[in-house]
């Protein structure tokens, strides 16, 4: 099967429009404002049997819409695991470590947690993080255990921070980081992996986004995924991040987005969908290489 049959577009708030993608969408945006940002646990649990019956199951790699839902890829990742015995290893590039200990449970800012929970992920590992999460006291509200444990690795962009953070060693810099990821690859052999990509870590020009851009190009994250498929195997993923209108289905929920989110310029909607269209083409083709050997 082509990588297009194992491919799928859930669209849940017009983040990407008719036309732009080369496969036809699933219509679930009555879902969109219950699950954006986040969600309690019974509305996750019903979304993802919703989800499940109208995917093949074949599908293994899936567009969905802003990154607001990103907390979805816990569920994608434990539809990859299903029915059980398989083991991935998940690696994320976002702007965000998405590793916060606070609720709520179910958040775009904490979902790793919920993938930690599956059983057969082996590890977790997010490159390019860019925003303050990673950096002084807000590094308080991380999940730290499974950091020690060695379980989750973080890889934020230290490039103009102090000396002293430059020379963590789980810091990235623009000059550098391609070789450590490369030994970070490497050390995947053998491996089959989940990989998630947030268009919010790329850089402006090359996203549109609900968030603050990071600073990989799209040509870096195409590098980087052919790095891991050199080594070890693509078996499913996801990419989200595409800038949408919000909306929201509890005033709870809205208030704790709008309180997190950093407020952003207008947006052209027709240039966004061009912008995040383009890069889709260049990242697309290379998360869902190895579709064909699944």
């Amino acid at each position: 099967m082509s990588p297009a049959e194992h491919s799928a577009h859930v669209d849940l708030d017009g983040a990407w429009p008719e036309g732009t993608l080369p496969f036809p969408a699933r219509d679930l945006r009555a879902w969109g404002p219950r699950l954006r940002f986040c969600a309690p646990d019974a509305e996750m649990e019903a979304f993802y049997a919703a989800s499940t019956a109208v995917l093949p199951p074949e599908t293994q790699f899936l567009v969905y819409g802003s990154g607001d839902f990103h907390h979805l890829s816990a569920l994608w990742l434990r539809r990859a695991l299903a029915p059980g015995g398989r083991r991935l290893t998940l690696v994320s590039f976002d702007n965000h470590p998405d590793w916060d200990i606070r609720p709520p449970k179910w958040c775009c800012g904490s979902w790793l947690n919920r993938a930690l929970d599956l059983p057969g992920v082996d590890h977790i590992a997010v490159w390019g993080c860019g925003n303050f999460e990673c950096w002084g006291w807000h590094r308080v509200w991380g999940n730290h255990r499974d950091v020690r444990s060695g379980r989750l690795e973080v890889r934020p962009w230290a490039d103009g921070r102090p000396a002293a953070d430059q020379a963590r060693p789980w810091s990235i810099r623009r000059d550098s980081w391609r070789d450590l990821f490369g030994r970070f690859a490497a050390g995947l052999a053998g491996r089959e992996l989940y990989v998630t990509v947030d268009l919010d870590g790329l850089r402006a020009g090359d996203a549109v986004t609900n968030w603050e851009n990071g600073r990989f190009s799209a040509d870096d994250v195409a590098w980087a995924l052919e790095e891991l498929s050199r080594h070890a195997r693509i078996a499913a993923g996801d990419l989200c991040g595409a800038r949408s209108v919000p909306a929201y289905a509890r005033w709870t929920q809205k208030f704790a987005s709008e309180t997190d989110h950093p407020e952003l310029p207008a947006f052209d909607p027709a240039e966004a969908a061009r912008i995040n269209a383009r890069t889709f083409g260049t990242i697309w083709p290379r998360l869902t290489a190895d579709a064909s050997t699944r």
